[in-house]
C-alpha cells in the first residue's frame, strides 16, 4: 500500500515541487512583507499548491505570512499546508536562531500532548486556517522519548478524528527518520539535506518509506546555498573539502552541458520514495528560476557520471 493509497486526500496532492516558507520569514535576511507576499503569488501561477511552514520560521511570522496569502485567494482550498510542532512560542527575548522574524517570542521545546495541542491551536490563529492537512513532529533530535511517547500518539488521535489530515516527522537526519518510520505509523518524512548530490545518507530511509508505503518530501536540495553557487553547507561557511567535491559535481554537470542546480533539484525524484521536493526562494524571479531548473532534460550518463562522485 503505497502513502497515497493510504491518505489520497493529503499526500496524493502534494505535487513534484512544494514551497518551504523558512525564506518567506527571513532565514538569515530580512524579507518584506511585499516580496513575501510576490514569491507566494508567483509559485501559485506557476502551479505550486504544496506550501511548508512551521512556528520555527521567523517566530510565527511565515505561517502569519502565509495564512495572510491564502486567506485572499477564491481557490485556496485547492492549497495543501503543512505546519510543525515542537516548538512553543512564549513571549519573551532570546536567540533568533537564524530569523530576524518577529520579536517578543522564544522558542520552547515541547513534545509533550499539551504542547502539540497548544502548537496547533497557536498555528491555526496565526494562520486564520480551519486545518492542516499534514503536520510534522519537527527536530525531536535530543527528544524521541517525548516525541515519540506523547507528540506522536497525540497527532495519531487527531489524525483519526479528522481534525489534521496526516502526520510526519521532518528531520535534518535520517537515522530517527528511520526510527520513525519502522515504530511508529507516519503518513510522510521531510528529511532536509540528507538525500542530495552531496549527501546520501538517507539511503537507508528511502527503502524504508517505500516499503512501508510512506511520502518522502526532500528538503534543502541545494544543502543550504553550496549546490546552488553559494559557499554555505548546512547553514554554516561549507569546509574546503565539501566545497571541492561541489565543485566537482559542477564541473561534471557542466560537461554535459546541465546547470548544477538544476541536477540538484531533480536528484531526490530518482527515487520512487520521493514524492516531492520543496523550493524555497525569496523573490519571484527565484521561483521562476527554479521551476525552469527543474525541466531541465537530464541525460541518462550524466546520472551515471554523478553517481560515481556522490
Amino acid at each position: 500500500m503505497t502513502a497515497g493509497e493510504r491518505h489520497p486526500s493529503v499526500v496524493g496532492r502534494l505535487g513534484r515541487y512544494g514551497l518551504g516558507t523558512a525564506p518567506l520569514a527571513g532565514l538569515f535576511a530580512p524579507v518584506s512583507e511585499q516580496q513575501a507576499e510576490q514569491v507566494l503569488a508567483a509559485a501559485w501561477q506557476a502551479g505550486i499548491r504544496y506550501f511548508d511552514t512551521a512556528p520555527h520560521y521567523g517566530s510565527g511570522l511565515a505561517e502569519q505570512r502565509l495564512g495572510r496569502f491564502l486567506r485572499g485567494l477564491p481557490d485556496a482550498g485547492d492549497a495543501v499546508v503543512s505546519t510543525k510542532i515542537g516548538r512553543v512560542l512564549v513571549p519573551g527575548q532570546g536567540e533568533e536562531e537564524g530569523f530576524p522574524g518577529r520579536t517578543g517570542f522564544v522558542r520552547v521545546r515541547d513534545y509533550s500532548r499539551d504542547g502539540v495541542l497548544r502548537s496547533l491551536d497557536d498555528s491555526l490563529n496565526r494562520t486564520g486556517l480551519d486545518r492542516f492537512d499534514l503536520v510534522f513532529i519537527h527536530d525531536p533530535d535530543d527528544h524521541w522519548e517525548q516525541a515519540a511517547g506523547q507528540a506522536y500518539p497525540a497527532l495519531a488521535e487527531l489524525r483519526d478524528q479528522g481534525v489534521i489530515g496526516a502526520i510526519g516527522a521532518g528531520m535534518n537526519q535520517a537515522e530517527m527518520l528511520t526510527r520513525f518510520v519502522r515504530e511508529t505509523d507516519l503518513d510522510a518524512v521531510l528529511v532536509a539535506g540528507r538525500y542530495t548530490l552531496l549527501d546520501r545518507t538517507a539511503a537507508e530511509l528511502l527503502p524504508e518509506c517505500e516499503r512501508r508505503g510512506v511520502a518522502v518530501i526532500a528538503g534543502g536540495v541545494f544543502n543550504s546555498g553550496i549546490l546552488a553557487g553559494g559557499t554555505t553547507y548546512d547553514y554554516n561557511t561549507a569546509p574546503p573539502a565539501v566545497l571541492e567535491r561541489a565543485r566537482e559535481l559542477g564541473r561534471i554537470c557542466a560537461s554535459h552541458g546541465v546547470p548544477l542546480p538544476a541536477a540538484a533539484l531533480r536528484f531526490p525524484h530518482r527515487h520512487p520514495a520521493v514524492t516531492t521536493v520543496l523550493i524555497g526562494a525569496r523573490s519571484a524571479e527565484e521561483i521562476a528560476e527554479d521551476l525552469e531548473l527543474a525541466a531541465t532534460d537530464i541525460p541518462e550518463a550524466l546520472w551515471e557520471d554523478l553517481d560515481h562522485v556522490g
